[in-house]
């Protein structure tokens, strides 16, 4: 069987390229990220599981924003030296992109916090630097994804979609006029976390014609939800069966780190347990007992800022506390885990801890073979930023039967 053909842009550590590959249909051309500690990992898994030999030069380690050196080649005191994205595919078609600019610009979250609602971010308009890699490769799909909040962005005087839309329009592609109804909920798919995004699947009008919008609407409506699961994957259905990670009677060094909770004796990558000061241990087991014991002292957002205020002497518009409930969805893993765990506080009280790396890809959907390298901090950051797997092979599904499977 021939495969699709790929590049992958703000690839990331490679969630939403693992889901195509993991689907079997796929061919990874290029991957193309301007984090070091994404690119790192990349390399390492796509050569060790996908066995790509040239993973190194596969990974594009740039700035897409300087688009005419990412085709034509660079010499850079950053980026190093490569031949660039033109000579690395040299004669192959491509024939689908993915990717999905950083969120951060449209995230309704970020645009509180900041105090110009992220109308100054540049990241505002990295879909430019998107749309200029599908201009110039002209394949017959791509996909967009980002978070719900890009549709009510404005960050100058017209919504960024509509701009967004035109841009695609104008490239020759045609996207749903709703793009609304372009809204995923990742739970439904057995993503056992509450996550939401926007996921934009763009047809050339050169190829699809008058039949672009019916397709459309065909991926959405028909072929899409036939995949939802019938019962939702729970936070005890993702990590109930690590190894348990339990508080220290002295905290311990290994390898130059602190650590405060056991190790797994296991051998399962990742999870190791964060180093949590006493403190912190005390909330945890309070807090997640208060749950277990549906006490039910500490649920509500009034009674958590309440008890962060007591503890810490300091106040906060939103509860820094939460504790994943085993038989719930976990709320969102985001990129700010690599920061502090407070938010994602594990439901057992005996242990007293925030999740590992490897119980926040799981609640990612990462598979347990995709080992993270390079700091904790780092590993936390980019399983936050990425889409989760689990969902983007069901994605990559959905697209080969509709575009690729009668083809073949």
């Amino acid at each position: 069987m021939n495969k699709i053909n790929t590049i992958d842009l703000f690839a990331g550590c490679g969630g939403l390229m693992e889901g195509f590959e993991m689907s079997g249909h796929y061919k990874t051309l290029a991957c193309v990220e301007w984090e070091k500690s994404p690119c790192d990992n990349l390399k390492k898994h796509l050569k060790e599981k996908w066995k790509y030999k040239d993973a190194d030069k596969r990974v594009l380690h740039f700035d897409i924003q300087r688009y005419e050196e990412l085709f034509e080649g660079w010499k850079d005191e950053k980026y190093g030296v490569s031949e660039g994205l033109d000579t690395l595919i040299g004669d192959s078609s491509v024939e689908l992109i993915i990717g999905g600019p950083p969120c951060q610009a449209y995230s309704i979250a970020g645009r509180v916090r900041d105090e110009n609602s992220m109308r100054d971010d540049y990241r505002n308009y990295l879909f430019e630097s998107y749309i200029q890699v599908v201009k110039h490769y002209n394949p017959k799909a791509f996909i967009f994804e980002n978070v719900p909040g890009m549709l009510s962005a404005k960050p100058k005087d017209k919504l960024i979609i509509d701009v967004i839309r035109e841009a695609f329009d104008k490239a020759g592609y045609v996207v749903l006029t709703d793009l609304s109804n372009a809204i995923i909920d990742f739970s439904d798919f057995g993503v056992p976390q509450n996550r939401k995004r926007v996921i934009i699947l763009g047809l050339s009008k050169a190829i699809y014609k008058e039949k672009a919008m019916s397709l459309l609407n065909e991926f959405y409506n028909v072929i899409l939800p036939t995949y939802k699961t019938k019962n939702k994957k729970n936070v005890k259905d993702a990590i109930g069966n690590l190894p348990e990670l339990f508080p220290l009677d002295e905290e311990i060094r290994w390898n130059g780190k602190r650590y405060s909770h056991s190790f797994n004796k296991e051998g399962i990558k990742n999870h190791l347990p964060r180093w949590q000061n006493n403190r912190d241990i005390k909330i945890f087991k309070m807090l997640a007992a208060d749950i277990l014991s549906e006490t039910n002292a500490f649920i509500s957002a009034e009674s958590l800022r309440a008890l962060y205020t007591k503890i810490t002497g300091k106040t906060s518009n939103v509860h820094k506390y939460h504790v994943l409930r085993w038989n719930e969805q976990s709320n969102l893993i985001p990129a700010h885990l690599y920061k502090d765990g407070l938010r994602h506080i594990h439901p057992d009280p005996n242990q007293a801890r925030s999740i590992t790396v490897r119980e926040a890809a799981r609640l990612q959907g990462f598979p347990d073979d995709y080992e993270f390298i390079d700091s904790q901090a780092d590993q936390f950051k980019m399983i936050g930023n990425a889409v989760p797997p689990s969902f983007s092979k069901i994605l990559a599904q959905a697209i080969y039967e509709l575009l690729f499977k009668e083809v073949e």
